[in-house]
């Protein structure tokens, strides 16, 4: 065990698996596009990381986007609208999360060494169950098998809830939750492990707050990828996160300096 660190819970897209975290975008821009409303991308990622139902909710509730559904159905968006948009993006998540699920460089080589260190791993997504029933088998496939899996509509509330966290720990007999680390590249995820009285680990490069793959990240000219990198690192610090790092392959350090501060009796969420 690294000091006195017994568990880590990583976020899915944009963490572990889909570098700038893309297929929700794709997912939610083409079921709105269906609809006849067009989203941004923008507008598509500004509340990433909450349960798909949530997050298409919030969506609609957007000033903008709000005045475009009722001109274009002629009265304003309904429970049943919602519900219809979620039923249409659960087929289309499918896809896209299936053909964006491969792993973060790094993120293999750290969960083998987590559990050869008797590190427990767990994971929370926004993803549903059935989103996810293709990218858990290509995840292992790569290397990466987490041993607690909770997903969207598993738990009462979605982030920023601490419940899905919570039902992690609870299952694994893992505790106190500051024993543990909640490493996420959304705010809201970030909220999540606060909540739920964890570390939190903000990840920048590689998640939704910068939004690119991995090979349009390092295409981008260096002061413009490293200004972007620095925007996206300060709207985690800024939610709270403990550490923020670019990416999974850089957070073995981190983890090391928590499990001695965890050891020392230190609590997260103080510097």
């Amino acid at each position: 065990m690294i000091g006195g660190l017994k568990a880590v819970v990583f976020d899915w897209a944009g963490t572990m698996i889909d570098h700038g975290c893309r297929a929700p975008v794709v997912a939610l821009q083409r079921v709105f596009a269906e609809a006849g409303i067009a989203i941004s991308e923008a507008e598509a990622r500004a509340d990433m990381g909450r349960a798909k139902r949530d997050h298409i909710g919030r969506i609609l509730a957007m000033p903008h986007i709000a005045a475009a559904w009722r001109d274009a159905h002629g009265a304003d968006a309904r429970p049943t609208d919602v519900d219809a948009l979620h039923d249409a993006v659960e087929p289309m998540m499918r896809t896209a999360a299936a053909d964006c699920a491969i792993l973060i460089p790094g993120a293999a080589a750290l969960a083998a060494s987590l559990r050869d260190q008797g590190v427990r791993i767990g994971s929370s997504t926004g993803y549903t169950r059935s989103m996810m029933a293709a990218i858990l088998p290509r995840a292992a496939e790569q290397g990466y098998s987490p041993e607690m899996v909770v997903c969207s509509g598993e738990t009462i509330e979605g982030r920023p809830s601490p419940l899905m966290l919570w039902k992690i720990l609870v299952e694994l007999g893992i505790w106190p939750a500051a024993a543990c680390v909640k490493v996420d590249d959304a705010t809201v995820g970030i909220g999540e492990g606060r909540e739920a009285g964890t570390w939190t680990v903000g990840v920048a490069a590689s998640g939704n707050g910068v939004g690119l793959d991995r090979n349009a990240l390092l295409a981008l000219p260096g002061e413009e990828r490293r200004t972007r990198i620095a925007a996206a690192a300060a709207e985690l610090a800024l939610a709270g996160a403990d550490y923020v790092i670019d990416s999974v392959a850089d957070l073995a350090p981190v983890l090391a300096t928590i499990g001695a501060r965890i050891a020392a009796g230190e609590q997260p969420g103080r510097a």
